[in-house]
């Protein structure tokens, strides 16, 4: 099964009071593995992000269901990291809606709160997507932390972004696992609430992003990942506007990954040899 769609009426209907936080979730035996196949971060760490407050704005933070970099003054994630196969959305829970502030940023930096968006205009755009996982309570309930969390425009969100995650979700059912990162970049986006630019919410205390983008490496099924990677590969990359007037078809925003790193500055597929990513980081995918 695919699974249910990853966006919902819940994610733009978050007023009234805020719920209570929550901090790192225990691993369970669900979790990818913290180093080697499967594990979210084996493609590399994109922007060398370090779990140390001096990097506040590029800091490591280990959900251990999925990896992240993320921004204290934008509010958001840099960027979110994570292995996919049909192990993780084998539909053991639904989908919780349980959004909750995360408890484990340094003290003092300002916590997003689950109602944060709420009258904005913008869904509380899941980076990991709650349908990839669904294979236990702690997984799923990972995904709704507000720090996985991006303000983004509903019909990207529901529409364009949903349909690119259950295409995954599907290769992942034909005999494929997949290795995703997803980020945002930019600031400055139009919600439902209004045709103009916005560029943060929250009391400017989280920004809105101007453009959303992933890169998906989708490999056969098997052991010893990063070695079976070759310049034949299939490497998608979209890059998508964070506006409402965008159009449902993810294949129209496909570009390459160096694509991706130019907007960036990041070092996207870095644990692979030069050579190969000098292959993969610049094909456009077809989008079959």
């Amino acid at each position: 099964m695919l699974g249910a769609p990853d966006t919902d009426p819940t994610d733009n209907g978050n007023t009234g009071t805020a719920a209570p936080g929550r901090g790192t979730p225990d691993a369970g035996a669900d979790a990818p593995p913290a180093g080697g196949d499967n594990s979210n971060l084996l493609f590399g760490n994109p922007s060398g992000a370090q779990a140390n407050i001096v990097s506040a704005e590029n800091y490591l933070i280990d959900q251990k269901y999925y990896v992240e970099s993320y921004s204290m003054t934008r509010g958001i994630p840099n960027w979110v990291s994570w292995h996919l196969d049909p192990n993780n959305f084998n539909g053991a829970v639904t989908r919780k809606d349980d959004f909750a502030s995360f408890t484990g940023l340094p003290t003092n930096w300002y916590q997003v709160q689950s109602n944060s968006y709420s009258g904005s205009g913008f869904d509380r755009g899941h980076n990991c997507p709650s349908g990839d996982r669904t294979s236990s309570s702690g997984a799923n309930s990972a995904t709704f932390l507000m720090t996985n969390m991006i303000p983004q425009a509903p019909n990207n969100n529901q529409k364009t972004w949903e349909s690119f995650e259950s295409y995954l979700r599907a290769q992942a059912l034909n005999g494929y696992e997949v290795y995703v990162m997803m980020g945002s970049y930019g600031t400055g986006g139009i919600g439902s609430a209004s045709a103009s630019v916005i560029s943060t919410i929250n009391n400017g205390k989280v920004t809105v992003p101007a453009n959303v983008w992933k890169v998906a490496v989708l490999l056969k099924t098997g052991d010893n990942d990063l070695s079976r990677v070759t310049p034949s590969t299939r490497v998608i990359a979209i890059n998508t506007p964070n506006v409402n007037t965008i159009g449902a078809n993810w294949k129209d925003y496909i570009v390459t990954v160096r694509d991706i790193e130019s907007a960036t500055g990041y070092n996207l597929l870095s644990n692979l040899p030069q050579n190969i990513q000098d292959v993969v980081e610049k094909v456009k995918d077809p989008g079959n």
